[in-house]
């Protein structure tokens, strides 16, 4: 009984791989290789914040040698202009300065491209695991405004613009 199940099944599968052949029949075999084995995460900004730039430096360098490492497409990382923060610590119970602190917050920005969905957690675990102290890790969806982040504004441009419109407004 069992052995006539077999054969039975066997034409069935038989037909199924048919099909699958007369469904692909433009199409070459290959193309199917070029499609990802997993689900893929599409773009993917590691976020790297901290106040010590030579530390933060070197904490980007290895994120992105340990995306290559594993295969990851990194095809972009830059640096954010610093944010200045001005610290002001007061005596007890008064207003009077006891000392005064200029901070600078660096921040680097590292690019993945087709994150495979089962080695993102490794991928994440073992750059966590070399984050140094007073780094911090964010990790974000590539969105078109931290590419508008990037760049310095130019302060001569901007003078230059506003004159422009000041010209071009009618006078009364």
């Amino acid at each position: 009984k069992m052995f006539r199940t077999i054969v039975a099944r066997r034409p069935l599968l038989h037909f199924l791989q048919q099909s699958k052949r007369c469904y692909s029949k433009h199409d070459p075999d290959y193309l199917d290789l070029l499609k990802p084995k997993f689900p893929q995460y599409e773009t993917v900004n590691f976020r790297l914040t901290g106040y010590d730039y030579p530390v933060l430096e070197s904490y980007q360098k290895f994120v992105h040698s340990t995306a290559e490492y594993m295969g990851f497409e990194v095809p972009d990382a830059w640096a954010v202009p610093p944010k200045k923060l001005k610290v002001q610590r007061f005596k007890p119970q008064s207003t009077v300065i006891d000392s005064e602190y200029q901070l600078s917050v660096y921040e680097r920005i590292v690019q993945v491209d087709n994150l495979d969905a089962p080695h993102y957690p490794t991928f994440l675990r073992l750059i966590q695991a070399g984050c140094p102290e007073g780094i911090t890790l964010e990790v974000l969806e590539h969105t078109d405004d931290q590419d508008e982040i990037r760049y310095v504004p130019d302060s001569e441009l901007l003078d230059l613009k506003s004159q422009l419109e000041g010209m071009r407004k009618p006078k009364k």
